[in-house]
């Protein structure tokens, strides 16, 4: 293995050693997460900052900071971020964890009480609903439900094929 510092890294070097393609390299140079670097004969040539600041990029984005918040956060600084910009945009978003955390739990509730019931009463609970409600800022990933659906005997094509 080549001494990264002297020489530098190619995109596909600091790709394998952050564990993302090289394509996400590039999107984060063009979403100005990361500076552009110096190429060398046309190619991309990365110290070992790239790696760091990958690694705050991985962190934003684990702990639910948009595209536009890890920006923020990293906007005008080569290394790490000022303390103080940092504990800003985490008291924000420890403020939206936690309105995410009612709702899911207001959610589940409504769920539940609808599985300790024989009739879930699904049109009078989504009337007492208001009109206008803001949706989560986090996304929940969602399991795809089985549904078994019956299948009507005959040709499986569709009519008039």
């Amino acid at each position: 293995m080549r001494n990264s510092s002297a020489q530098g890294m190619s995109i596909g070097e600091v790709a394998r050693r952050a564990g993302l393609r090289s394509s996400a390299i590039r999107y984060y140079e063009k979403l100005g997460l990361l500076p552009k670097p110096p190429r060398v004969s046309g190619r991309r040539c990365y110290d070992d900052r790239v790696l760091e600041r990958l690694a705050m990029v991985r962190f934003a984005k684990h702990v639910g900071f948009s595209i536009v918040e890890t920006k923020m956060l990293l906007e005008g600084v080569e290394g790490r971020p000022p303390t103080q910009r940092w504990r800003t945009l985490a008291r924000e978003k420890a403020a939206q964890v936690d309105e995410f955390i009612a709702q899911a739990v207001a959610v589940r509730k409504m769920l539940q009480d609808t599985l300790d019931h024989k009739c879930p009463k699904l049109v009078e609970r989504g009337r007492d609903l208001p009109i206008s409600q803001p949706l989560p800022r986090f996304a929940v990933s969602r399991p795809r439900a089985r549904i078994s659906r019956t299948r009507a005997k005959g040709p499986s094509t569709p009519s008039g094929a």
